[in-house]
């Protein structure tokens, strides 16, 4: 791909899209992996941080890749497949219908929307036909209540052949008027509440400055509690990765592109405790030998820190990887470091630690097992120092380590049983060669591997697809 694409027009109605009839599709030229697994938030009201898991190629009803998620329900005593529900467009109440190669689960994102306490989950169905424009894509934000995900509805998108709407995702709360963000393939929907439960909205806006898209966050950045828009492109040709957005628009022909770092999947929170978000960029592609001056062997992540103006634009970030001192491994091509990243404190020091994936690491011989790399936040200088790794080898985690696993193709981390230690969520894309998620409670100091526990398939109630893609995969 060459530079972004910027055209003039800005898109002003997308509310008569949601009411297309939705027909059958079939996945073509590939298929696209599921976006970030979502921080973990309270769906059904009783206190407790909820986790949502996408399998966007389970088969439902006999429609092969018509996608699911499950909903596994916090407690005081955390998370378990007994406490669990497993939603798709067959669910009572969930708009559309369940159709061979939707996608349904591909992204998702959780903000509670409608303001009623509830915590709303906005899931995409990237290959979704909607009219005649095949795989044009679609999105529905199921609505949280006290009997959980029991209703929903169509939010409004750009309806392309080909465009894939709901790629990827999120979803800011407030204050203020809620806010949603679809990415298709070339350009992002940015829609602004109040949202009504029939999935009406009063403003829409197309950013189409950006030009191929891949991935979008929300996050503040400049402590003012607003929403800070983070919008990524797809690969660029000469970078490691795509270039990062902040806060563009086509009002300001500078783009706010961030400089000095590229990648593919982006994260905010405070990692230098001065109590203004930090965007955290994972850069896990190898740097282009010839043409690419960004990007580091083996992946790397880069780190803008947010002030009351925000972040600088025109400035370098600070940089980690796996030849930064501290940093456990070394950095070796392939490994695919900053694939995933969430911020989240898991020491409760006031600076969050960046939680990286690493799922192309080999652990000795065994090729693409995977893992994690959780790196401390600090207050001042170079990050990396004290930061620990873990994968399905550790004493404690359950499994154990085999070839093209992916351990670590997606991470989040929150609070599941409101002991104020957050909770890490890791996926393994290819376990079993479909899927698996861990939950690792937290501790003191960090996470606690010997009370870790895993979900595959067959104890959420999936089917057990080849493929299935339990807890996503971001190698795309």
């Amino acid at each position: 791909m060459t530079g972004h694409t910027a055209r003039t027009r800005r898109f002003a109605v997308l509310a008569a899209t949601a009411a297309m009839t939705v027909a059958a599709t079939t996945l073509s030229g590939g298929t696209a992996g599921a976006a970030p697994l979502p921080v973990p938030q309270d769906i059904n009201g009783d206190g407790y941080r909820d986790v949502v898991l996408p399998a966007p190629r389970a088969t439902v009803k006999g429609q092969e890749s018509a996608g699911a998620v499950v909903v596994l329900w916090g407690s005081a005593k955390g998370v378990s497949a007994a406490k669990r529900a497993v939603i798709t467009q067959a669910s009572p109440g969930v708009p559309g219908t369940a159709e061979a190669g939707d996608g349904f689960g591909a992204s998702s994102a959780i903000a509670d929307l409608d303001k009623d306490g509830y915590a709303d989950v906005v899931v995409g169905s990237p290959y979704e036909t909607v009219g005649s424009a095949k795989a044009a894509g679609a999105v529905t934000v199921l609505w949280g209540s006290k009997q959980g995900l029991v209703s929903g509805a169509a939010l409004p998108t750009a309806a392309e052949k080909n465009g894939q709407a709901g790629r990827d995702v999120a979803a800011w709360p407030g204050p203020g008027n809620a806010q949603v963000l679809i990415v298709n393939n070339n350009t992002t929907t940015r829609l602004t509440g109040p949202f009504t439960r029939a999935g009406g909205v009063p403003s829409s806006y197309l950013h189409e400055e950006t030009g191929w898209m891949r991935s979008a966050a929300y996050g503040d950045l400049n402590g003012d509690k607003g929403a800070d828009r983070v919008l990524v492109t797809g690969r660029m040709g000469g970078l490691s990765g795509g270039y990062a957005f902040v806060n563009s628009s086509m009002e300001d022909t500078s783009f706010r592109r961030m400089t000095g770092g590229d990648g593919l999947t982006s994260a905010v929170g405070d990692v230098n405790g001065d109590g203004y978000g930090d965007l955290v960029l994972g850069d896990p592609d190898e740097p282009d030998p010839v043409e690419g001056p960004l990007g580091h062997t083996g992946g790397a992540v880069h780190v803008w820190f947010g002030s009351a103006k925000g972040v600088a634009y025109d400035k370098a970030p600070m940089t980690i990887h796996q030849d930064t001192a501290g940093v456990p491994g070394g950095g070796e091509r392939y490994d695919a470091f900053g694939a995933s990243v969430a911020v989240a404190d898991l020491n409760r020091d006031g600076a969050a630690e960046i939680i990286v994936g690493t799922p192309g690491e080999a652990i000795g011989s065994t090729g693409r097992a995977g893992g994690v790399v959780v790196v401390p936040g600090r207050r001042t200088g170079q990050l990396g120092a004290g930061s620990y790794a873990f994968t399905q080898n550790t004493a404690g985690v359950p499994g154990g380590a085999e070839t093209d696993d992916q351990f670590g193709a997606t991470v989040s981390a929150g609070d599941l049983n409101r002991d104020g230690r957050p909770e890490l969520v890791v996926g393994a894309a290819w376990e079993n060669d479909q899927g698996a998620v861990w939950v690792l409670p937290g501790g003191a100091s960090g996470p606690l591997y010997t009370s870790s526990v895993s979900f595959g398939p067959a104890g959420l109630g999936l089917p057990g697809d080849i493929g299935l893609l339990l807890g996503g995969d971001l190698q795309q």
